[in-house]
């Protein structure tokens, strides 16, 4: 009897899955198109005229980033690590005063920078008599670099 009774809700769910079909079917079929006008008449050694039309896509940039140009070319990137040297350090014992000289080789623009402060993707870590530690966050992940001062007590040679 179950077996007999399973059987009819099979067939019952596979019924009304097949109506269920042919309502959306239906419902999804395009509406009739209008009857096509009549092409005009030309003489068979007139060329007809090709049209080509094609999408095209404007970007009203007004005030707005660019979307397609890459965010490692901007200038908000800059100074990198590997541009700056350190030139100072004004060094406080208690930590909370000291203040760095940083400046930049390829633009030669200069740099004060004290503990907590941003320049460019790096935020300045620690500074100690002769190094400026920073971290730096890119891509979603954190490191630390260390920028230490040329030692001035040895001699130059050329």
């Amino acid at each position: 009897m179950t077996l007999n009774r399973s059987i009819l809700i099979s067939c019952a769910a596979v019924i009304l899955a097949g109506a269920a079909f042919a309502f959306v079917a239906r419902a999804q079929k395009p509406a009739p198109a209008a009857p096509a006008a009549p092409a005009p008449a030309t003489a068979p050694d007139t060329p007809r005229e090709l049209v080509i039309s094609r999408e095209t896509y404007s970007y009203p940039g007004r005030g707005r980033r660019d979307p397609f140009v890459s965010l490692m070319n901007t200038e908000e990137l800059r100074p990198l690590l590997t541009d700056l040297k350190l030139v100072a350090v004004a060094f406080d014992a208690t930590g909370h005063n000291s203040v760095a000289v940083l400046r930049d080789l390829s633009t030669k623009e200069q740099y004060r920078v004290k503990v907590g402060q941003e320049i460019g993707r790096m935020r300045v870590a620690a500074i100690n008599q002769k190094s400026v530690v920073f971290g730096i966050t890119e891509f979603g992940y954190s490191r630390q670099e260390s920028l230490a001062m040329n030692d001035s007590t040895q001699v130059r040679t050329q």
